[in-house]
């Protein structure tokens, strides 16, 4: 990725392998330059050791070279380059305000 390419607030995807369940509607999975263990819910009945999933969550730091990714199963930081730019935001307009009609 580009730098600058990603900023706050961007909907980005990470593309996790799974690695085994773990319970029932848990599974543990693996995800790029990301060195812990994290696992996420997945109430999906057949689901098999190597196959990949993609999260997707919103960006709320950027630093020179990693993405802390927030959302429903995240709350990582990851390397940029592990990231995919899903949506860019756009803050939303300011209106202006109506200028003073004389009678």
């Amino acid at each position: 990725m580009a730098k600058g390419s990603i900023k706050v607030g961007d909907r980005v995807a990470i593309t996790a392998t799974i690695r085994k369940r773990v319970t029932e509607d848990r599974v543990a999975v693996l995800i790029p330059s990301y060195g812990q263990p994290h696992s996420i819910v997945d109430r999906t009945p057949h689901i098999s050791s190597g196959q990949k999933i993609e999260l997707t969550g919103e960006v709320t730091r950027v630093d020179d070279d990693t993405v802390t990714v927030g959302g429903k199963d995240l709350g990582i930081t990851v390397k940029a380059s592990a990231v995919r730019l899903v949506t860019s935001y756009v803050a939303p307009k300011r209106k202006r305000p109506l200028a003073n009609k004389a009678n």
